[in-house]
């Protein structure tokens, strides 16, 4: 069965975004190197990273088979331009968005609930990892047991308040095991795997 891996960028103090919903801070790694990596889908994108966050990128992106994410990601992100770069998308959404699904899109948008979102993209993920983006998304996966992995692209920056990634946890202690350690230019990779809770 797929794995299912939260994967997200993160200030040293916790936070995705900033109180303005920003997120460049937390993205600046992905400019701190000479390394270009060049990612598909509609709206391709060139990285400029360290060699160490490099290869931990080809490693992550090599693996994944789809994505799943929130519905602010994906208008922040207007919808990848209806192809993301690492896979199909699907989008837990309470509504549907006006003008989607459109034609030859890769985007889904699912209305009932985590847990159907990611049995579609485990389905749709063939085997690989199905990758899950968005702070209130991976919340979801943790408090349904549904993660298998964290990895949090941990950026070299302090931003004080905004958008916590772990924020609203309905079973803590949360037990992770021991991490991946990868230091890059300006950010920490860390991959931690989600151990599951006896009952």
């Amino acid at each position: 069965m797929s794995k299912v891996v939260a994967i997200m960028s993160m200030s040293l103090d916790g936070y995705v975004a900033d109180s303005h919903g920003s997120v460049a801070e937390v993205f600046d790694w992905y400019t701190s190197g000479d390394v270009e990596l060049h990612m598909g889908g509609s709206d391709p994108m060139t990285f400029t990273v360290s060699e160490p966050s490099a290869e931990h990128l080809r490693g992550l992106t090599s693996g994944l088979g789809a994505m799943l994410t929130g519905r602010r990601t994906f208008d922040d992100a207007q919808g990848w331009g209806g192809n993301h770069a690492w896979g199909p998308a699907f989008v837990v959404t309470h509504q549907v968005p006006a003008g989607w699904p459109r034609p030859g899109s890769t985007v889904h948008f699912v209305t009932d609930g985590i847990e159907s979102a990611v049995r579609q993209a485990r389905a749709a993920a063939a085997g690989k990892a199905v990758g899950v983006h968005g702070a209130e998304t991976i919340q979801q996966c943790l408090n349904a047991g549904l993660l298998d992995e964290l990895q949090v692209d941990l950026a070299a920056v302090l931003l004080g308040s905004g958008v916590r990634l772990f924020d609203n946890l309905a079973d803590v202690p949360a037990l992770l095991g021991n991490p991946t350690v990868i230091a890059g230019v300006g950010v920490t990779h860390l991959r931690y795997p989600v151990r599951a809770v006896d009952v």
